[in-house]
């Protein structure tokens, strides 16, 4: 088998059965070339820490009122690192670029899995393309204010978007490094301003904003649903685990990493904020300026120079988040080719590079439909240039986020299926106690997602789209659902390898499982 879609300079290789998913296979990613520092800078990239401190910090000041933000980050941390403990522990004995779709197809059944695959696919295509939203619209605004130049916010995004597709079909070493320097850039940046924030203090050091009182309080459900967001991609370690060095230890030790730094990262610069600009007017100054606060801030107390500074790494800092969920994509788009879940040619990886290059132009491809969309439905509409941040942006990372939650209860119960059939010497912590308890915690956030999805999308009161946009991210879990019957009917050859990467051994092991009425890979 061939595939017509080549990039420049580089040939795709088919994906067959003999070839896939082992070390040294022509077939397969490119293995052993991420260490756990470049897997820690993939994984904060997609959360886009300079992004989260301008928009969803202040984001939530404004429409909370609330002043308990930094704990929603701490809480939400421990919360995602009881998740950490199971799902390291499996990431340390499955191997799959699949992760979500993986885990969930050996803890839950092959069915589930497909279901699980089908829901991460568009949760992290609607993060991914939800980004070009106000990635365009940042980089538009940026160039007609310094250099005077008025570019369209889709040709900015697509321009981005061209950059994002190059990177995808090269080697993922290359994208960690450029990822390496725009997250340690944003670092800087935020650090600044945190610094600034404290000695600035024009009511003092408070303490205030980390007060319980503050936070326990009517509203925390919606301070919870917009932190959540902050950290999504945090769990995009495992799928990663074909090109690391050592996926037994690399993966958990990233996730670990990651949660760590972007929950105390994320609660002391929305606490070093709100002192910066004061307690009693945080609030007020989020619904004045919106994620300009920042900027707002900066050009006070900073200087012009500095707020350039961080106005072109908060474009870069979307930029780095594009990058990381096109590679996600891509790779589950691999998986599922690989396996013949989807088309076979997804599968298809670059010969040299090992790129998963099919994939990864498919995610372009989709992006390039989606922006193309809302740049024509916006022409004439009344929310003039905020009409991507206020649609695409809003509107389908919110949506990404909410079925990305939904994933990570779901790997939770499947963590605790796979260890109940195959304890390992592991623990009752890590088997069942710490996954049950993330699992709770997760539906909760869930729920309270869903419940608030009006509040999230800028909707002014009811509104259509708090119960569309949800719908669509379930639905195309069922169907998911009813593909993978569909599977175990007609082609049981193909239900027989999935969640095993296409590993000959693998697939040989699970062939009887789909025979006769006993089927265990329900």
């Amino acid at each position: 088998m061939s595939t017509s879609t080549t990039p420049p300079g580089d040939a795709t290789v088919p994906v067959g059965t003999a070839a896939i998913g082992r070390p040294g296979a022509s077939g397969g990613l490119d293995r052993r070339t991420l260490t756990v520092p470049s897997l820690v800078f993939l994984i904060i990239a997609a959360s886009a820490p300079l992004t989260v401190l301008a928009g969803g910090v202040t984001s939530t000041y404004a429409v909370t009122g609330l002043l308990g933000v930094p704990l929603a980050y701490v809480l939400l941390g421990a919360l995602l690192a009881l998740f950490a403990v199971g799902y390291g522990a499996m990431s340390a004995r499955i191997t799959n670029a699949g992760a979500f779709y993986a885990y969930v197809a050996d803890g839950l059944g092959a069915r589930q899995g497909i279901g699980a695959s089908w829901l991460a696919l568009i949760s992290y295509n609607a993060m991914q393309i939800g980004l070009y939203g106000i990635f365009g619209f940042a980089l538009s605004s940026f160039l007609e204010a310094r250099l005077g130049l008025a570019v369209p916010w889709w040709a900015a995004a697509l321009a981005g978007l061209a950059l994002v597709g190059v990177l995808g079909v090269s080697r993922v070493d290359l994208s960690a490094k450029v990822i390496a320097v725009l997250v340690a850039l944003e670092f800087l940046v935020v650090i600044v301003v945190d610094v600034l924030s404290l000695a600035v203090a024009p009511e003092g050091i408070s303490t205030q904003p980390l007060m319980p009182s503050e936070f326990f309080t009517h509203g925390i459900g919606a301070v919870l649903a917009f932190g959540i967001a902050a950290f999504m991609g945090f769990e995009s370690g495992a799928i990663y685990s074909e090109e690391v060095k050592d996926p037994a230890r690399s993966v958990p030790r990233a996730t670990y990493t990651a949660v760590a730094i972007i929950s105390v990262f994320y609660a002391v610069s929305a606490w070093a904020l709100a002192v910066g600009v004061g307690p009693g007017r945080i609030v007020a100054a989020s619904r004045e300026n919106g994620p300009d606060l920042v900027f707002v801030f900066l050009a006070q107390h900073g200087g012009t120079l500095l707020t350039d500074i961080a106005q072109v790494l908060f474009v870069t800092s979307l930029l780095a988040a594009l990058i990381a969920f096109h590679n996600a994509v891509a790779r589950y788009f691999f998986s599922l080719g690989r396996e013949s879940v989807l088309p076979r040619w997804l599968g298809a990886v670059g010969r040299r590079n090992h790129a998963p290059v099919a994939g990864s132009l498919t995610q372009s491809g989709l992006a390039v439909l989606l922006v193309t969309g809302f740049a024509v439905a916006g022409r004439n509409s009344e929310l003039g240039p905020l009409f991507p941040v206020l649609t695409l942006f809003t509107w389908l990372t919110n949506a990404g986020a909410f079925g990305l939650i939904f994933l990570l209860a779901v790997t939770s119960a499947a963590v605790i299926g796979h260890f109940r059939r195959d304890p390992g010497g592991h623990s009752a912590w890590v088997r069942w106690i710490a996954p049950a308890v993330s699992a709770a915690g997760l539906g909760a956030v869930f729920v309270l997602i869903l419940v608030n999805f009006d509040v999230l999308i800028g909707a002014e009161g009811p509104s259509p789209l708090a119960v569309v946009m949800p719908a669509i991210i379930l639905a195309t879990g069922v169907v998911g659902l009813v593909w993978g019957e569909h599977l175990r009917r007609r082609r049981p050859h193909v239900f027989a390898r999935i969640g095993t990467g296409g590993n000959v051994e693998d697939v040989a092991a699970a062939a009887s499982s789909v025979a006769g009425a006993g089927d265990v890979r329900r």
